[in-house]
């Protein structure tokens, strides 16, 4: 068996992890080392509420077992609050996971804005706050690893889930864009899209598959893209049910069009079939990359 990853000395915030995933993302951490921020409103799945004693036993369970942790009570809307109780407490942060979230489902056509609203305000904008925060001092510190919740909702879709979606989609566009900027400080994004048997997912799915895929079985793949040796950034990793894979973008061969002849809505129409044609696709890993094929029409 290959060396223990460990995270001692590493200091880490997880958010919503008073239950669920985020409940495994930081129990694994603190028996591995890392001194751990618990951070849970405490609320209900959809966000209404708050209640300390979820992030309180969590962090009893881990100090249960020899580990180090704090609890946290903040909403991530603020949270500039959980870092700085992160910076009091520990003096550093190395760490963050951004698990905090909540629905709101609704078919789009019925969906008030205050629904919209409010899993923005958790998903999207919450874990910009938390991120943001911490960002400048994992820079000066030149190291730091960060992970979003992303989701198969935005990855494909779900009927019901067009705010969850949206907001899990746009994560992985911060993620994008963070590795990038992060990477000469040793910053690295990435986004987690489990498939964890939760409250959130209780009685949406049958009882087997709701066992196969609970949490604990998410929690090592995360513990690993946080840990100093994970190589890649940028990337969202599916997990679930034993099952662990990268998602990458992929783009039909498509269809070059002459500048200098022109070309109308009619040739755009007969040339469908290559447009859409994936028999030999591309693999764009950048903007850069992405933009190549397009320049080709320009030279």
């Amino acid at each position: 068996m290959s060396e223990e990853l460990r995270f001692d000395g590493r200091v880490a915030i997880v958010t919503g992890a008073g239950g669920g995933l985020g409940r495994e993302y930081a129990k694994i951490l603190a028996a591995r080392g890392a001194s751990v921020v618990v951070n849970d409103l405490g609320g209900t799945v959809n966000g209404q509420g708050g209640d300390n004693s979820a992030a309180d036993q969590v962090v009893a369970e881990i100090k249960a077992a020899g580990g180090d942790a704090v609890a946290n009570y903040e909403s991530v809307e603020d949270g500039e609050r959980i870092v700085q109780q992160a910076m009091d407490t520990y003096g550093k942060i190395d760490i963050v996971i951004n698990n905090a979230g909540i629905l709101r489902d609704k078919s789009f056509h019925k969906m008030t804005e205050e629904e919209w609203a409010a899993t923005y305000r958790v998903h999207l904008y919450g874990s910009f706050k938390v991120t943001n925060t911490a960002w400048p001092i994992m820079r000066q510190n030149g190291y730091g690893r960060v992970v979003m919740a992303a989701s198969s909702s935005g990855a494909y879709g779900n009927f019901g889930q067009a705010n969850y979606g949206a907001m899990k989609m746009g994560l992985m566009g911060l993620a994008h864009t963070l590795s990038i900027e992060g990477a000469k400080y040793d910053l690295k994004v990435n986004c987690i899209a489990p498939y964890g048997g939760t409250r959130m997912t209780e009685g949406l799915v049958p009882d087997q598959v709701f066992e196969a895929t609970k949490p604990a079985n998410a929690a090592p793949m995360v513990a690993y893209m946080v840990h100093e040796s994970f190589p890649d950034s940028g990337g969202t990793f599916e997990v679930g049910g034993g099952f662990m894979a990268r998602l990458r973008w992929q783009r039909s061969k498509g269809h070059l069009f002459s500048i200098a002849d022109g070309f109308d809505v009619e040739d755009i129409a007969a040339n469908w079939d290559s447009i859409t044609d994936f028999d030999q696709p591309h693999y764009p890993t950048s903007a850069k990359d992405a933009y190549a094929e397009i320049m080709k029409g320009l030279v």
